[in-house]
């Protein structure tokens, strides 16, 4: 049976099922407990599990970072929620330097099922130091697999690959599309949510809308700037495919190939900063092995290289959005 979910209620739905199947997970974080995380993706888990597994830590980052490496280390399955993703810095030599190389640098002896789900993006005036998103500087780094659900299907069903998979997996959860009543809810992130357990293949991309005339490629809250910008040009004669990554560690290249081989354009839309990004990766991809199928140079709208400002007149100035994404594409139709 299926029912409308947000996305925290389904992350928190997943975690709940997959603690009761494995004594071996458990959660930890600042304010999971009763308070449910802040994104409210823990919420209810104490009152079920316990402190024992709800586990609520100091605010110290890299404390329970290195905790959730050393829990994993002896056969844990650690779920460690860092709140927002702006606070990686302080855990970076646990997460690039050990979380990420432990299998490799053991010959494979040593497994690392550690899942660090953390909040990114902007939209809602959190200012340079709360809205970022960061995820390319995750999948720059080999043994870090990245997922980033747009929906509370995937969110779900990705949540679900994460906790059992025996390599280290980051979550990156948009604030704007949790469902959270403290943030305009995007109704359109509220899909119908199965109660039994399931899994989405990591790796898998997901054609979301299909189109002939211009590939458009993007993730979590971008895909529907993106799809309003499809709705709008459809009404012109243009027709527009939208492809959710879903992740970028492993790279669906197959579905972005597929769908460029027919459209013959791309655009990469990017909530994370522009310059060594995702969206500079995914067009030299392209390139490098399609190249000859374009009829017309890619192009990437992205986050321009600034601290995220705080005023959100400002803010709203600088992200990615429908109105930009219909100007780029009349551009690369022209």
């Amino acid at each position: 049976m299926a029912r409308k979910l947000p996305m925290y209620k389904a992350i928190s739905e997943s975690i709940e099922q997959e603690m009761a199947r494995d004594d071996n997970v458990f959660v930890m974080g600042e304010d999971v407990g009763i308070y449910g995380g802040i994104f409210g993706a823990t919420t209810g888990l104490v009152d079920k599990f316990g402190p024992e597994r709800i586990k609520d830590t100091p605010i110290s980052e890299s404390a329970f970072i290195g905790g959730a490496l050393g829990a994993a280390l002896k056969g844990m399955r650690p779920i460690a929620e860092l709140m927002f993703v702006d606070f990686f810095g302080v855990t970076m030599d646990q997460i690039y330097n050990h979380i990420a190389k432990v299998h490799y640098m053991s010959n494979g002896q040593v497994k690392m099922p550690i899942v660090i789900m953390t909040a990114i993006g902007g939209g809602y005036g959190d200012a340079a130091q709360h809205s970022q998103c960061l995820y390319s500087l995750f999948a720059h780094v080999p043994g870090l697999k990245v997922v980033i659900p747009s929906n509370s299907y995937d969110a779900k069903g990705l949540m679900t690959s994460a906790i059992r998979d025996n390599n280290p997996v980051l979550c990156f959860l948009h604030k704007g599309i949790m469902g959270l009543g403290w943030i305009t809810p995007l109704d359109e992130a509220i899909k119908d949510v199965p109660e039994s357990p399931y899994t989405i293949p990591i790796g898998k991309g997901n054609v979301i809308k299909k189109g002939n005339d211009i590939t458009i490629v993007t993730v979590a809250k971008m895909i529907y700037e993106a799809l309003w910008a499809a709705k709008d040009l459809e009404k012109e004669g243009i027709s527009v495919e939208v492809i959710d990554l879903r992740s970028l560690v492993p790279l669906d290249e197959k579905i972005i190939f597929n769908s460029v081989n027919k459209t013959g354009r791309l655009l990469v839309i990017d909530e994370d900063y522009k310059s060594y990004g995702m969206s500079g990766e995914i067009i030299a991809l392209v390139f490098e092995n399609i190249g000859n199928s374009l009829k017309t140079l890619p192009k990437r709208l992205a986050y321009p290289d600034i601290p995220i400002p705080y005023s959100r007149a400002l803010e709203k100035f600088a992200l990615p959005d429908k109105e930009k994404i219909i100007k780029v594409v009349k551009e690369m139709l022209r």
